[in-house]
Order: structure tokens, then C-alpha cells, then sequence
């Protein structure tokens, strides 16, 4: 029987709709995945990890009790001096929630986090997940930035961008389909990230985690610079770490009557109040020089507490650092003042060895920032001495240069608002890397913003002109992303003992982004030794500002039925 050039046509159309759909089954499966076309980006490797666990795959330390997953890694080169390193975890079968959650990085970041901020959390929870390194392969110093502006921008707001994509991409390619809804959740430099998603790319996700952002670099870092320069100025000015705790019980004794915390508290839980004054701790005469602070370091730690000013025109630059945890493990001693004078001035973080050389020495981290981001970023010169810096020219220079591409200090969030987007912010009290009042700035600056007023005339408002979609969580007692001696398990960085929108970040800021219910408190908790598995200590709320929690002065302080949210002075609306 002859065979009809219709019947012809029709067997090669139902070839070519079967190789299709063979095709579309194949690209199913995760090893599949290495065969599918990314715009300027390859996949080099796609594994399905069946056993939970990853020992190695460049971890610090082996991960186990993962969901099976699908890891996809890539390359992404949007610019001929580009290399980009995006690593893509997708849960198998039920396990995926059908959601994506994107994570940050920190520091100079050059690694992919695999941990903190986490994959390994993400897909725990259902997700799939996302990291990137930012375009840096320097292991967490700056050297990558020296003769390499593609890289800065790379490091500054295009990897993130290429990471939302190709993930996105990856999924929808395994899945069948893209993520239902997409989060981004980031600390720190991760902070920074999540607003720059906010503020440049509004239509990529549908809720954001901001936390302890360093979203004004050329100005924070110079706060860095500024604090070092009033630190090691002369042997007299250095503040040891044996004296921190002379600052941290005279700030606590001298405001704890206008604080809201419960009383006994090792810490201050509206510090925004307290107007500590260093001089009270100074050497009288004849006293023993180790229980009180020389007229030098009085006037350093003045320089700390009081922010950078602009030396020309006398405008804050940058916010000064809260009183009340001066001597919590992990806050001054490691950020601002570090180990001692020596190790400060012996550390020299123009080297590809920076990041070790400063662990080893333990030289206030401060220092190491601020130094690398000017050396590297700003001035392109490996040899400069920070402590010889012009502070107010040097911010100027790299706000008019690298602060175009780093930094996310835009207030004007009115297109993600518009995009039906959610933001939860928070900063600890005790942070003493980001200056918390950084954060209260900010949040102020964006309501001035969307009202059209300026900052000055809204000291008398209550924010809920942008908490129907953005809200800030200040947690007293917290360092820097976590850590500290207050409340500081809620998802953030540590999961509380119970994960649900009452306790945890992510899950309050899906039920807002999902089912429309803003979170009116977070309950936070302090466990034995940090672990929410152990007994918890005690337990807070926090409150979206600018409530404060305040104790109701009967109740158990350890129970957070005794706190309640109540409304800030109106002096406490607008930050220094």
C-alpha cells in the first residue's frame, strides 16, 4: 500500500511531537540538567545526592540529614572578566515545598554558603535553594577587586541577578515548572544584597529577609576607618578588651531606670534612650588606671559611641554604635577593638592573606574591612596605609565611584511595593559590626520616601505609611546576625524551638506574603548554650518598630506573656 504524502507528513509531525516529549521527559531528571542551555552561563555538573548527606563538595564540614536533592553547580560569564559560581539545590519528589529561597552571602564573600545563611537550611525546610560566591574566588578578601571593575560589579548586584535567573531556570527545567513563590534571605553583606534584590530587581521575588544590612558600604566602611583611626591614633587612645567591661556596666547601670526590660537583664532593650556618656568612667586622679578609661580613651570611645561625621560640613556619615553590650563575647572584642594595639597595627590587610593574617592576629575585624574595601575597592592601591586616610574625601570618592554598583542605600522601594512584595528587617542592638541606628535610618528614610516628607517632619508618625509591606524587628541583646546574650533564636540565624509564623522569620514573612497576615511580634528565645534543643531560658517578643517590648513589672521575665509592644517616645523616631 502506498503511503499518502499526508500520511508522511503526519508520521513526521507525531516523530517529532514524540521526540519532544522524550526530550521533555529526559530534561526531568537531575542529571539531565547539564544538557540544558543557560544564556552566558553553564551548568558543569548535575547530581542527584540520594543519601542526605554531602561530605565534601567544598563544605567546611560534612552536611547530613538533608532531603534527597538534585545539585545543580554553573558557571556564569556575562562579562568576558566574569566568573561567577552558582551552586542550585532542588529537593526530590515531595520534598519540595514548591518554593525558592535564595541566600545571601558576607563579607567580601568568595565562597558559597553552604551553611550560614543557609542551602543546607533551605532545603531542609522544602525549598529549593540557591548561593552564589558574587564573582569573588579570593576566599573572603578583597584582592579580587584590584584591576577588575567587571568583578566589582559582578560582586556588587549581577551575580545576584544571574543566580535569580538560572536558578529559576534550573528549576522550571526539573520541575516542570517555575517556583510558586520566592524568597530571598540574607545577613550582613547578605542584608545589603536582599535590599539591592529589592531595590533593582522588584519583580524577582515576593518576599525578602533583610538582616543587619551593610547596605551603604562606602559609608559604613568608612565608619570602620574613622573608629580605627581614633583607636590606634597614639598608644594612650587604644581601648583594651580588660576594659570593655568598665563601658558595658556603667551604660547598663546608668540607663537601665528608662529602659523597658525586665530588671536583672544583661543587656539594654531599647538602647535608643540611653545617652551613655564615657566620661563618667574616666581616671580620676590618683585612681587605679584598670578600673576606668585614660582622657584618650574617653575621647575613642566618644568617636565610637557618636558615629562619623563628615570633617568638612559636619553631617553623619554614619551612625555611632548603641551602649550596653561593650563587653558581650563577639561584639567589640572582635569588631572594634580586637586582641590588642599590636595585633591591630601588625595585620596588614593588603595581602592575598588578609582574611588568615587577621584571624591569626585577631586584629579588630573593623579594621580588616575597612582597610581591604578602600585599598581594593576605592583607591585601587594595595599599599595604601588607612591610618593615613582623609576619611571624608575617601567616602566622597567612593560614593561618586564603586558606590554606584555596591551599595544599596536607595530608599525609593515604591516598585517592589507595587510588585505586592514583603520585607522583614532586623538588626541586633548589640551589633557591633553595622551600627543598629544604621538600620532605624534607613527604615525612617524609606517612609520619608513613599509620604513625599521629609524626615524631619515625620518624628510624630507611627510607620504605618509602609507597614503594609515593609516592617523592622530591632532585638535587643543580639550581635552581629546572631549570637548575645538577649533573645536571639527566631530564624534568623539559629532555629527557634518551634518553627512556625509566631517564632520564625521565614515562615512569618510566607503567611504575610501568602495568606496577607503582617507579623504584629516575633517570639524569640535564648536556649542553653544556643542550641534550641536544650532547655530555653527565656523567651521575648519582638516588636515591629517603633514599638518597643516593654515588661509589665509582675510577670515572669522569662516567659514572654510578661512583655508587651507598646509605642516608642516620639524623640526615638528619628536616629542621630
Amino acid at each position: 500500500m502506498k503511503i499518502s504524502s499526508i500520511q508522511l507528513l503526519l508520521r513526521a509531525v507525531s516523530s517529532a511531537v514524540l521526540l519532544v516529549i522524550a526530550n521533555a521527559v529526559h530534561a526531568a531528571t537531575c542529571e539531565s540538567l547539564s544538557n540544558l542551555n543557560l544564556s552566558h552561563a553553564t551548568i558543569t555538573g548535575a547530581q542527584p545526592i540520594a543519601v542526605g548527606n554531602l561530605p565534601a563538595a567544598g563544605s567546611p564540614v560534612p552536611l547530613k540529614g538533608l532531603p534527597p536533592f538534585c545539585r545543580v553547580t554553573v558557571i556564569s560569564k556575562p562579562t568576558p572578566d566574569s566568573l561567577i559560581n552558582i551552586e542550585v539545590w532542588i529537593p526530590l519528589g515531595a520534598a519540595w515545598n514548591g518554593k525558592y529561597e535564595q541566600v545571601g552571602c558576607g563579607g567580601f564573600c568568595g565562597t558559597l554558603q553552604y551553611q550560614y545563611m543557609s542551602m543546607a537550611r533551605a532545603i531542609g525546610r522544602g525549598y529549593a535553594s540557591a548561593a552564589t560566591d558574587d564573582g569573588s574566588q579570593t576566599g573572603g578578601d578583597a584582592t579580587f577587586a584590584l584591576g577588575h571593575p567587571e568583578k566589582v560589579s559582578d560582586f556588587g548586584y549581577r551575580a545576584l541577578k544571574e543566580t535569580t535567573d538560572n536558578a529559576k531556570a534550573i528549576i522550571a527545567a526539573l520541575a516542570g515548572k517555575g517556583p510558586q513563590r520566592s524568597y530571598f534571605n540574607g545577613c550582613s553583606d547578605g542584608g545589603r544584597e536582599a535590599l539591592m534584590e529589592a531595590q533593582r530587581f522588584p519583580e524577582d521575588f515576593d518576599g525578602i529577609i533583610v538582616g543587619a544590612p551593610a547596605n551603604a558600604w562606602t559609608h559604613q566602611f568608612g565608619g570602620f576607618v574613622a573608629n580605627q583611626q581614633a583607636l590606634l591614633k597614639d598608644p594612650e587612645s587604644f581601648i583594651p578588651i580588660a576594659k570593655l567591661q568598665i563601658l558595658g556596666k556603667a551604660a547598663i547601670a546608668q540607663c537601665r531606670k528608662q529602659d523597658t526590660g525586665a530588671p536583672g537583664d544583661p543587656f539594654l532593650t531599647d538602647p535608643i534612650h540611653c545617652k551613655f556618656d564615657p566620661s563618667r568612667v574616666q581616671c580620676a586622679y590618683g585612681q587605679d588606671p584598670n578600673t576606668c578609661l585614660t582622657p584618650a580613651q574617653v575621647k575613642s570611645a566618644k568617636a565610637i559611641y557618636g558615629g562619623f561625621h563628615d570633617l568638612y560640613s559636619g553631617k553623619l556619615v554614619t551612625a555611632g554604635f548603641t551602649p550596653g553590650s561593650e563587653d558581650t563575647p563577639g561584639t567589640w572584642s572582635t569588631w572594634i577593638v580586637g586582641s590588642s594595639r599590636e595585633a591591630n597595627l601588625s595585620g596588614n590587610a593588603n595581602s592575598p592573606t588578609a582574611a588568615d593574617m587577621f584571624v591569626a592576629a585577631r586584629g579588630a575585624l573593623q579594621g580588616f574591612y575597612g582597610d581591604s574595601f578602600f585599598a581594593y575597592f576605592v583607591f585601587q592601591d594595595p599599599h595604601l596605609d588607612f591610618r593615613r586616610l582623609d576619611i571624608s574625601t575617601a567616602v566622597a570618592a567612593a560614593d561618586k565611584g564603586v558606590g554606584k554598583v555596591i551599595n544599596s542605600a536607595d530608599p525609593d522601594l515604591r516598585a517592589f511595593r507595587q510588585h505586592g512584595g514583603k520585607i522583614i528587617h532586623y538588626h541586633g542592638w548589640a551589633d557591633a559590626a553595622l551600627a543598629p541606628m544604621n538600620s532605624v535610618n534607613y527604615y525612617n528614610e524609606v517612609r520619608a520616601a513613599l509620604t513625599g516628607k521629609p524626615t524631619s517632619s515625620l518624628e510624630g508618625g507611627s510607620f504605618k505609611e509602609i507597614q503594609d509591606f515593609y516592617r523592622l524587628f530591632m532585638v535587643p541583646g543580639m550581635g552581629h546576625c546572631g549570637g548575645g546574650t538577649g533573645a536571639t533564636e527566631f530564624g534568623a540565624y539559629i532555629d527557634p524551638p518551634i518553627v512556625d509564623a509566631d517564632h520564625d522569620l521565614m515562615k512569618a514573612l510566607e503567611r504575610w506574603v501568602e495568606q496577607g497576615i503582617a507579623p504584629d511580634r516575633i517570639i524569640a528565645t535564648h536556649s542553653t548554650d544556643a542550641d534550641p534543643a536544650r532547655a530555653a531560658l527565656f523567651q521575648r517578643p519582638l516588636c515591629p518598630f517603633p514599638q518597643v517590648t516593654r515588661y509589665d513589672g509582675r510577670g515572669n521575665p522569662a516567659d514572654p506573656a510578661s512583655f508587651t509592644c507598646r509605642q516608642r517616645n516620639r524623640s526615638a523616631l528619628t536616629g542621630p
